[in-house]
């Protein structure tokens, strides 16, 4: 399948590693122009390297920058239209807040999940959309996470300010649509990710087993019998970023092997 991403400007949060560099890989394969941003300068660069030699003639832009701050997103927008002219696509994705109960922070640890999740949403939004309607329309995918359909134990912050992200992604839809904006959300599962496995270590310290244990556990609790690859998960992403999707906007779609119980 054409995607139609070829020549497309991309603007890919958190791509340093993870779920961010796998979306920014496959925006990159199928042609488009991707601006990444991360926060460790170092590990940003070698991000668009490796971009780079995975799709030779790649057109990737790497600028470092915390998306917790309105100063460096702007910095990362500005450094995305000077060198590219414009933007079409962005994908909204950071880090994640610290595991922990609920009243185990203080007004410090909520204020930061917020600026990490929520604000940091808004804000790209917020310079993305003036541009992609003076373009004709665009696309915006969030990343969030199973734990706005179940909320996962011992993540918190997580919990609660993801399902506000989910809210956002559902009001801008209706918000944006008369520009020929479209904004989805993405849901994943079990990823094998570098975040995943720091999280699998934290509960196999807790529970007093190893961390293979800990995994073979969570597989078990998984219908397809496996943690999901970073690929899987940035190949619908630019799915859902490509006019392959044209009509889909305000959706959900989960990329979690059938780990998520609901029906909806």
């Amino acid at each position: 399948m054409d995607l139609g991403l070829t020549g497309k400007v991309a603007m890919v949060g958190g791509a340093s590693r993870g779920l961010g560099f796998a979306v920014a890989k496959a925006l990159v394969a199928e042609g488009a122009q991707v601006s990444i941003a991360s926060r460790d300068a170092a590990r940003i660069d070698a991000a668009a390297e490796a971009l780079r030699a995975a799709t030779p003639g790649a057109q990737v832009l790497a600028v470092p920058g915390d998306l917790r701050t309105a100063a460096d997103i702007t910095t990362w927008h500005d450094a995305t239209m000077e060198r590219f002219g414009g933007v079409d696509l962005l994908f909204v994705n950071t880090g994640g807040p610290p595991p922990g109960p609920s009243l185990s922070f203080d007004d410090a640890a909520w204020q930061g999940a917020v600026d990490l999740l929520l604000l940091s949403a808004v804000r790209m939004v917020r310079l993305a959309v003036p541009v992609m309607a003076a373009r004709g329309g665009g696309s915006i995918l969030m990343t969030t996470s199973s734990a706005v359909l179940e909320p996962i134990p011992n993540l918190a912050l997580s919990n609660v300010v993801r399902a506000s992200v989910a809210a956002l992604v559902k009001t801008l839809s209706n918000e944006l649509a008369p520009q020929k904006i479209r904004v989805n959300n993405l849901v994943p599962g079990r990823i094998d990710t570098d975040r995943v496995r720091e999280l699998d270590e934290g509960r196999a310290k807790a529970s007093n087993i190893d961390l293979p244990e800990q995994r073979r556990r969570m597989e078990a609790s998984i219908p397809l019998g496996r943690y999901g690859a970073p690929d899987e998960f940035g190949k619908a992403a630019a799915f859902l970023l490509s006019d392959a999707s044209a009509y889909t906007t305000g959706a959900f779609l989960q990329i979690d092997g059938g780990m998520i119980k609901g029906v909806w």
